[in-house]
């Protein structure tokens, strides 16, 4: 036996990951990968226009207002992405949650700790780090959160691109490490930055997505034969209960995933053991993701990620700020050494060994694909700091280099192992290397 501790074999960790279930994955990768390449161009783009000498008017498209201010929906075209687009990601969320813990992966404790640990480990270690460096420093206590969340959609495309040959089990670990650690983002969004609350719109709002959900359920076969039906009926309602809650004074991305949380994952007619196909979530996730990684999220890095640096200067000025290391620290080490160090004590703990393909280094590199925070992480960063400061900006250029950091040293160690299990799946009867 291998004196290294070994995550249980595919089969025994994911039972659910089936032929269906692994191209159903695929699906994702492939959605996600178009969508990740799509947010980094904007993004690009977004921060090229904000340091040229056409900046001014970068900044004026993004501050735009509009709206119906007597509803207290007056936005400026970044809080609409921030707040608005965003839902939309969110509401795939809920649906990919919800999946998950009723037909998916963490319907059972045994399969589900493993990645729930490590996403907690993966929060926390960076929070501490974060905490450290950032101590004393007025005001930074409250970025604690901006490194503890992963951009599944960046991540996802690098895997994408450097890991045509890396395990199934590997990519599977990633993609449900991911969703719970956009489920911890959640709850930290709605508990820690929430400042006040008006009830009686939070009231509304609940009231109106309980009616979305009765009707979701009530008519699954309806919108599920009549792909139009979801936009005409449930997209008007589903806006409604938005808007209250955006009114209510919580990040009205929340409502999104509430709303995914209400649509029903499996078909009437699976209780009784019949093929019924995919159930109306999984439906909704292949026709709303390309809306979601295709458009929401890429314009959403567009409006945010546009910060002026001020050139060399401006650049050397935000790395003296501990704001800054912190979050780079968090993200690029905390990230990897928490995800790691929290799977290992889980597998020693539970007696839980690797499937025999991997290797603990894999696990490592998947923990620095985990420290792309970018999309969620830029949203924090907007709700820690007062818009226009120098923390608001400093932290959003920390979260741009720290992706780019995680990115560039994940690419570097999982593409050095996709090239030994490349190596090995032409010699099939060569054992897998024993390094890591």
């Amino acid at each position: 036996m291998s004196r290294f501790p070994r995550l249980s074999r595919v089969r025994d960790i994911f039972p659910s990951s089936s032929r269906a279930e692994s191209l159903r994955i695929a699906e994702i990768l492939r959605k996600e990968t178009v969508g990740g390449i799509l947010l980094v161009a904007l993004a690009a783009v977004a921060i090229i226009w904000a340091n040229s000498p056409w900046a001014d008017s970068y900044f004026a498209l993004r501050d735009l207002e509009v709206g119906y201010e007597p509803w207290h929906l007056r936005l400026s075209l970044g809080a609409w992405a921030a707040d608005g687009l965003l839902a939309i990601f969110f509401f795939l969320v809920g649906l990919e949650l919800k999946r998950e813990f009723v037909a998916g992966d963490l319907r059972r404790f045994s399969t589900a700790v493993i990645p729930i640990v490590a996403a907690v480990g993966g929060v926390i270690v960076p929070a501490l780090i974060y905490l450290a460096v950032a101590a004393g420093t007025p005001g930074a206590a409250r970025g604690w959160a901006i490194p503890t969340a992963t951009d599944i959609a960046f991540a996802v495309a690098v895997l994408a691109l450097i890991g045509s040959h890396l395990p199934s089990a590997l990519r599977i670990f990633l993609l449900t490490l991911a969703v719970v650690d956009d489920l911890i983002a959640i709850a930290i969004i709605a508990i820690f930055y929430t400042e006040s609350i008006d009830v009686l719109p939070l009231v509304a709002s609940l009231a109106v997505i309980a009616v979305y959900g009765l009707i979701a359920q009530r008519f699954r076969e309806f919108f599920g034969l009549h792909s139009s039906a979801a936009w005409v009926i449930l997209l008007p309602i589903g806006g409604v209960a938005w808007a209250f809650l955006h009114a209510s004074g919580i990040h009205a991305t929340i409502a999104g995933v509430l709303l995914g949380f209400t649509i029903p994952v499996l078909h009437r007619r699976a209780a009784r053991g019949a093929d019924a196909g995919p159930g109306l979530a999984e439906l909704f996730e292949h026709r709303f993701r390309p809306l979601s990684a295709g458009f929401a999220v890429p314009v959403f890095a567009f409006f945010s990620a546009g910060v002026a640096v001020g050139g060399g200067e401006g650049f050397a000025s935000a790395f003296g700020d501990p704001v800054v290391l912190g979050i780079v620290l968090a993200l690029v080490v905390g990230k990897p050494i928490g995800i790691t160090l929290a799977t290992w004590i889980i597998t020693r703990v539970r007696r839980i060994d690797l499937d025999p393909s991997l290797r603990w280094i894999d696990i490592t590199g998947v923990g620095l694909l985990a420290g792309i925070g970018f999309t969620v992480s830029l949203l924090v960063a907007e709700l820690s700091f007062a818009a226009g400061s120098a923390q608001h900006d400093h932290a959003k250029v920390a979260v741009l280099t720290a992706s780019v950091l995680a990115a560039v040293v994940a690419s570097i160690l999982l593409g050095s192992r996709n090239r030994r299990y490349r190596r090995a799946a032409r010699a099939p009867q060569a054992p897998p290397d024993a390094e890591g």
